[in-house]
């Protein structure tokens, strides 16, 4: 995976907007206005995202390629480093994993803004 396909599959997603409101080089996927992925244009790829707790540590163990998230609630966030060491199918899973947690988070007002099943 690049970072076009990342960007794609992210921004495809129903009601996801892209911004850099941290700085020049820090690309973030928003769904309903909540943070779900971020990602760093400079330096290796990876990608922060959202996960339940258990899950993440559960990841960690498991793939070297998944960390605590840089910047972010270690205990909901995980960073992972895009290389060959994980499929671009069990990545595009983790994505789907983070945007659903936000999307499930959201209050019924705003899940029948952006067009969610209630």
């Amino acid at each position: 995976m690049n970072i076009e396909d990342l960007r794609n599959y992210c921004i495809n997603k129903k009601a996801v907007t892209e911004s850099f409101p941290f700085d020049e080089t820090t690309l973030v996927f928003k769904v309903a206005g909540k943070m779900f992925a971020l990602t760093d244009l400079e330096g290796e790829l990876s990608v922060n995202l959202k996960c339940e707790p258990e899950k993440a540590i559960k990841l960690r163990e498991e793939f070297p390629a998944i960390m605590p998230g840089y910047h972010m609630d270690k205990k909901h966030w995980n960073t992972v480093k895009i290389d060959n060491s994980l499929s671009d199918l069990f990545l595009f899973e983790l994505i789907d994993n983070s945007y659903d947690l936000i999307v499930s988070k959201l209050i019924k007002k705003t899940k029948v803004e952006f067009g969610f099943d209630v």
